[in-house]
């Protein structure tokens, strides 16, 4: 199938059966949400922050991913651009429930007890930078930052469909570069701030590139899901290459292997110099009850993607990319369980029962509900975009089409 010009006003339209089952999941959640708030209120407010950790760093993800390509000048992932920006309207999603967390169960954090108690007085630094009023303070500043450039960035593709200038690009570029910079203070910041904190005994200096390792690697777990079902059901059908395939086979496989990376260096210091205030950590991930989890999360995130990935073909069978994707989603799951529930458990029990599983199921409903509805409100492609010669390479009608749209020659390749 070729790419020509009705693809102009390709839109995407979800099956019913999505909505449905949106709905269900969704009332599944709130029931649950509504009962575990009655009878374990502290379990489920970790594990609300758990999901909003999750559903923030799919949007971030994201809008990493079309930030860093707009810097590179990357011309391949612009047909795909659409499956980030929807993934963007996770944001205010996952915002409130992380603002819900900190307004309305601080308890969750136990410094908020000890410095009213006065126990971290012994650390100015700490004790300033742990105090509720400044604490809120820096949550609304990141929410807000990223809100702010989210919008900005789609806004800015929206009206480049709209006009075709040129201007859209180079403001996008220059967007793009500022909110990377912003971006790398702002995670490692949050990092540190809402999920680093409900062990304030701890502190690991690499814990923020850890976080933003998962971020985007949970982010382009989504993006390959919903390319390969967009492919399937024929909205992009003609536009999702075997070449796209791959790049993003490539892009899962070495940033799991980066994951990796960071995990174990983190560990590997850790274990090396064997403080009793850093060992607490993984002691407590890896004794009783966590054990499964704590290798699950590796298997999940690594061992199945780099193993699936290794041969050029896995990379762009569609069945095997969304597999491999579908289960590094899990793992990011599973990772920011161990991350957050740990310190926060009652017992020594990994927690996954049907408390876990019905607010994840009302999660992935307010994910099926959303971006759907995201997709739907603009064009599948940003057909005025000048890079988009480049991201259908194998398309010769797409190719004219797109250097009559922009008024661009296509670069020579190599």
């Amino acid at each position: 199938m070729q790419f020509n010009l009705a693809s102009r006003d390709r839109k995407y339209q979800a099956p019913p059966r999505i909505a449905r089952l949106a709905k269900t999941l969704l009332a599944i959640g709130g029931l649950t949400l509504c009962v575990g708030l009655l009878a374990a209120p502290r379990q489920t407010w970790g594990n609300v922050l758990v999901l909003s950790h999750y559903l923030l760093g799919l949007a971030l993800g994201g809008l990493f991913l079309i930030a860093l390509q707009y810097v590179t000048g990357a011309g391949w992932g612009v047909a795909l651009r659409r499956l980030p920006e929807a993934l963007a309207d996770l944001l205010p999603v996952g915002g409130v429930g992380v603002l819900a967390v900190l307004l309305l169960y601080p308890a969750l954090y136990s410094w908020t007890v000890s410095a009213a108690d006065g126990h971290l007085a012994a650390d100015g630094f700490k004790q300033l930078w742990l105090s509720r009023p400044f604490f809120l303070l820096r949550a609304i500043v990141y929410l807000a930052s990223w809100l702010l450039f989210a919008r900005a960035m789609v806004r800015l593709s929206v009206r480049q469909d709209g006009d075709g200038s040129i201007r859209h690009t180079f403001t996008s570029r220059r967007l793009s570069a500022a909110l990377l910079v912003v971006f790398a203070a702002t995670c490692w910041l949050a990092s540190v701030d809402w999920i680093m904190s409900l062990e304030p005994e701890w502190a690991s200096t690499v814990f923020g590139v850890y976080q933003f390792s998962g971020i985007f690697l949970s982010g382009l777990a989504a993006i390959t899901v919903l390319a390969v079902c967009l492919e399937r059901q024929g909205a992009l059908a003609g536009i999702i290459s075997p070449d796209h395939l791959h790049d993003l086979g490539k892009l899962l496989f070495s940033f799991s292997s980066f994951w990796m990376y960071i995990w174990f260096s983190q560990y590997m210091l850790i274990w090396y110099v064997n403080n009793p205030e850093e060992t607490t950590y993984f002691i407590r991930r890896s004794h009783g009850g966590w054990q499964a989890l704590f290798y699950l999360n590796l298997s999940l995130n690594w061992i199945i993607p780099f193993l699936a990935l290794l041969p050029r073909s896995a990379k762009q069978s569609p069945r095997v990319l969304l597999v491999v994707a579908l289960t590094i989603l899990a793992g990011r799951w599973v990772d920011l369980h161990l991350m957050i529930l740990p310190p926060l458990a009652a017992r020594p029990l990994t927690g996954l029962g049907l408390l876990e599983l019905g607010l994840a199921a009302g999660a992935l409903g307010a994910c099926l509900s959303i971006v759907p509805r995201a997709l739907a409100k603009r064009s599948l492609l940003p057909f005025n975009d000048p890079f988009l010669v480049e991201s259908l390479p194998h398309h010769p009608a797409a190719t004219r089409t797109a250097i009559v749209f922009s008024g661009i020659e296509p670069r020579p390749a190599g």
